[in-house]
């Protein structure tokens, strides 16, 4: 099933301007939280952490092109992870069984697909917003 955000892409064309926005999305979060690991809360995971500092070391390993892509969304997959009670796709990692991705489906306010990956260690139970990204994934939507 597709989680429909009342977000809609953030606005801009620079990476400068559309990078400005994301972090301040990003310290509003970490204003909330009382240590230093900003998280924000799941629906999915019964109220369960998910830790949000993870995307953006991903992020840097992303050329411009990609990070301006992805950064746009990042107001939507907040969303989409605070909100969402939709069952993702699981995938276990090949080499280490205690590490879990899971892939939430999402459409942004102007009806964009994405989606939005977290990564579980089965051991701890910590959570990680690892990703997100245009997607054109449609089967799941319940249409």
């Amino acid at each position: 099933m597709v989680y429909h955000s009342k977000l809609g892409k953030m606005p801009g064309t620079s990476h400068a301007e559309v990078v400005r926005l994301a972090r301040h999305e990003y310290h509003l979060i970490q204003k909330r939280t009382p240590r230093r690991h900003a998280y924000v809360r799941s629906q999915y995971f019964r109220r369960d952490k998910v830790f949000v500092n993870q995307f953006w070391e991903h992020l840097k390993q992303k050329r411009g092109g990609d990070q301006l892509r992805r950064l746009k969304l990042y107001s939507c997959a907040i969303d989409l992870i605070r909100n969402t009670t939709a069952s993702p796709d699981t995938i276990f990692g090949y080499d280490d069984m205690n590490i879990a991705l899971h892939r939430f489906y999402g459409q942004t306010k102007d009806g964009e697909y994405y989606c939005v990956q977290i990564k579980q260690d089965k051991r701890t139970g910590r959570k990680d917003f690892m990703s997100v990204f245009p997607s054109d994934k449609k089967e799941n939507s319940g249409k």
